[in-house]
């Protein structure tokens, strides 16, 4: 169970906490801020808060692990079985959440598991006193910053939470009961709170109250078979579109060799559908899929016999299916849609008393890859969209200077980080960064950190997985049904010499 939520801002400010089995004092918070304001890329997406690069590491791989075992001293435990707790932290290793007497009568050295995700620049914290199923707790703070994305808009950042306050703890009140998880699908939970309007903040402002509706009655599917799905919708046109986005993590060597790399995707569902529609969606080569998991309108018997997907599906926006690819599904390998030509030298000057660098980056579209084109006809070059490039810094650079003839680029003094923003990339683009960099010392760094590149190409597929058809039934009317394929980078780097 989950006894602690906390919710700290891009700057490591606690923005929201809530305790449900106990109090879990603020110091894990700063236990936790320790690691991760030095970590470059914190569960997989880039730290805006940075201050350093770890030494002897790679700086763009996870130095905050998503799970963490650490001891809260002196804990004291009231007569409720609620704890408060003074004094310091440390690193954990021995039991779980039992508490053992450190012989002062009072206080109590504990440990606690804490779980942390980080999404649009927020760390999300879950604390439990005992071991718990990992998968649980990580996919439920996901489904949190999931429910903030549908009432507030994307991103859900720092500024959403600080405007709806009082709507984030209704939400978490109904989605958390004692510390499990309860109500997480966002039809249900829009039927008890309803999303914040420009009115009600009006009159939150006039009356000085809470912006958050709540209403008295359940929502209509807490009794049904299908809670996922509320009675009555009705919708003008009727439509549904379904994207299979593809994600592939690479790792590219110095001379553009694909040294390892990892295809996984997902169906994103948007349905504005009427009534109560069961659909049937069938796919050309369900062989390449693994590993799956579902939302759970489907059902999941049927795909196992037959391998396709039937349900009835929630209204509005939801994730239905996530897989990986089968290796053997990739036997031809992977060729990367761009070639990336990154240098970085250092001279000495002053008689080796000094030392300069200099950085120049090259990127080209390739003509031949490995990628699925699912256009029906095949007009011009493919284009690569939203190309973005990450290039951290050995932490002795002092300053740099970056000139680029395509797009822009931003340089974070604090974090020694440039971010490359170059845009749509086609074959006719030769997109270049040059520069130069002062050092600290004399002395070369032992690597170069890697580059990462961001990309995302539409109607395109990593796999070949394409939709077969969509039947819909139980209704009469025939909907608007649009499908497209989507492939993009997840963690894509490129070595440096």
């Amino acid at each position: 169970m989950i006894q602690s939520i906390f919710i700290l801002s891009p700057t490591g400010e606690v923005l929201i906490e809530r305790h449900f089995r106990g109090v879990t004092p603020r110091s894990v918070c700063e236990y936790f801020w320790e690691k991760a304001s030095v970590s470059l890329n914190h569960h997989g997406g880039l730290s805006t808060t940075s201050t350093a690069i770890p030494d002897n590491s790679l700086p763009l791989y996870d130095t905050v692990p998503p799970i963490m075992e650490i001891t809260i001293d002196d804990y004291v435990d009231d007569s409720t079985g609620h704890g408060t707790a003074e004094g310091g932290m440390g690193s954990s290793s021995g039991g779980g959440g039992a508490g053992n007497s450190n012989g002062n009568g009072n206080g109590m050295t504990k440990s606690v598991y804490l779980f942390s995700i980080l999404r649009d620049g927020l760390s999300y914290l879950a604390i439990t006193p005992g071991e718990i199923s990992p998968l649980l707790i990580l996919e439920f703070l996901h489904r949190v910053a999931d429910i903030f994305v549908e009432y507030f808009g994307s991103p859900a950042d720092e500024s959403a939470i600080k405007d709806n306050f009082s709507t984030v703890y209704q939400l978490l009140e109904e989605t958390l009961d004692n510390g499990w998880p309860l109500t997480t699908e966002p039809n249900a939970l829009q039927a008890m709170i309803r999303p914040p309007t420009v009115m009600g903040k009006l009159q939150s402002v006039v009356t000085g109250g809470s912006n958050a509706i709540v209403s008295d009655a359940l929502p209509s599917g807490t009794i049904s078979n299908m809670p996922w799905r509320r009675a009555g919708v009705k919708h003008h046109p009727n439509e549904i579109y379904i994207d299979i986005i593809e994600e592939i993590d690479a790792i590219v060597d110095m001379v553009g060799n694909v040294i390892s790399f990892d295809v996984g995707g997902s169906i994103q569902v948007q349905s504005n559908l009427s009534g109560v529609p069961d659909l049937l969606l069938t796919f050309k080569d369900p062989s390449v899929i693994d590993d799956c998991s579902f939302h759970p309108c489907v059902r999941y018997s049927r795909y196992e016999t037959d391998q396709v997907l039937s349900f009835v599906p929630p209204d509005g926006n939801f994730t239905m299916m996530r897989y990986r690819v089968k290796p053997s599904a990739l036997q031809m390998g992977f060729s990367p849609p761009m070639s990336c030509i990154p240098q970085i030298s250092y001279i000495s000057t002053d008689g080796g008393l000094s030392l300069n660098g200099k950085i120049d980056i090259k990127i080209t579209a390739r003509t031949i890859s490995t990628l699925f084109n699912m256009a029906s006809t095949k007009k011009g070059s493919v284009i690569i969209e939203d190309v973005a490039v990450t290039i951290p810094f050995p932490k002795i650079v002092k300053t740099a200077n970056l000139n680029v003839n395509m797009g822009y680029v931003l340089y974070d003094e604090a974090s020694k980080v440039a971010k490359w923003m170059i845009g749509n990339l086609d074959e006719k683009n030769r997109p270049q960064l040059t520069g130069t960099m002062k050092i600290e010392g004399n002395e070369k760094p032992e690597q170069n950190p890697p580059l990462s590149i961001s990309w995302k190409i539409p109607l395109s597929s990593l796999s070949g997985l394409s939709v077969g058809g969509l039947s819909v039934t139980g209704e009469t009317y025939r909907p608007y049904k649009g499908v497209r394929n989507i492939a993009k980078s997840g963690r894509f780097q490129f070595r440096c010499s």
